[in-house]
């Protein structure tokens, strides 16, 4: 039996808009017409700095770094098919949400919600997700 090659149009992408990456990762990869963005937590692209006066504000902060991803590989929080929420507190769960609301409006995307020990630099809340074109 001959072995079969897979190939894919893999891009990565890179942008100013969101933190840059902390670690040997992309902030996002286009793999044909799905993006595929890393894990998004609260810290400020501009200043580097991490935001974390209240639970609310990261998680705009968050979902900020996230739009700028999509904006970077050409779409919007439109375009988002499936998010992964992780969360230090479940008690957070309700502030979370109506900040995720707000963005994501009535056409919100496939979601998982999960409470971690911990995440990356200290934050209490990282969003990754899935969109197509």
């Amino acid at each position: 039996m001959r072995k079969r090659e897979l190939t894919v149009d893999r891009q990565l992408v890179k942008t100013q808009l969101a933190p840059a990456a902390i670690g040997p990762y992309s902030q996002g990869v286009m793999a044909g017409n799905t993006l595929y963005c890393s894990g998004q937590i609260p810290i400020d692209p501009k200043t580097g700095h991490m935001v974390s006066d209240t639970i609310e504000n990261e998680t705009e902060r968050v979902l900020e770094n996230l739009k700028g991803v999509l904006t970077a590989a050409g779409m919007s929080l439109e375009n988002v098919v499936s998010c992964r929420v992780y969360m230090t507190d479940i008690n957070d769960y309700a502030q979370i949400n109506e900040v995720y609301g707000r963005f994501f409006g009535a056409n919100a995307p496939a979601r998982e919600a999960v409470q971690v020990c911990a995440l990356p630099r200290g934050a209490r809340v990282e969003i990754s997700a899935v969109a197509v074109k």
